[in-house]
């Protein structure tokens, strides 16, 4: 039986190493992130997010099967809605499809709406067709769009020419 609850501080490195699952599998997907070259910064983030309760973990027996990090988004510019924004979400890929990642994505909208945030936003790579129906299916919508391209210079002409 699966369980969802919040992580603990000691609980870091194997979420960790969940993460490093993650970033992983978004290379495929267009991530940029070096997964491994990450995991200090990664696990001291896991760590604090844990301590703050903004991190929440699915698990089976003594087995981790997944997480969902969140926290509030801050920074200096004023705005008319307290968003809390879910940064990563990852359930192990054999056991996808069995409603865990939507538990643990309802856990983590519960404690943020306990702490007073009135939107929830998070990001799925454009090419992640499967993340984008999870996401849609649990009622978020697209908000934002962000684009990218490779700048031109010595080593790289522009792509469009």
């Amino acid at each position: 039986m699966v369980t969802v609850e919040p992580a603990a501080a000691a609980e870091a490195a194997a979420v960790t190493d969940l993460w490093i699952a993650l970033a992983t599998e978004q290379r495929a997907h267009g991530s940029h992130l070096h997964a491994a070259d990450n995991r200090d910064a990664i696990r001291e983030s896991m760590a604090q997010h844990a301590v703050e309760n903004g991190l929440i973990v699915a698990r089976d027996g003594d087995d981790l099967v997944g997480f969902v990090r969140f926290d509030i988004e801050r920074g200096p510019l004023a705005q008319d809605r307290t968003r809390g924004v879910v940064r990563d979400l990852y359930v192990e890929p054999v056991r996808r499809d069995e409603g865990i990642g939507a538990r643990l994505l309802d856990a983590a909208e519960a404690a943020l709406r306990d702490r007073g945030v009135e939107i929830v936003a998070l990001e799925a790579l454009a090419a992640n067709a499967d993340a984008i129906r999870f996401y849609e299916r649990q009622g978020y919508r697209p908000h934002r769009i962000e684009f990218e391209r490779e700048v031109e210079n010595d080593k790289r002409p522009r792509g469009d020419r």
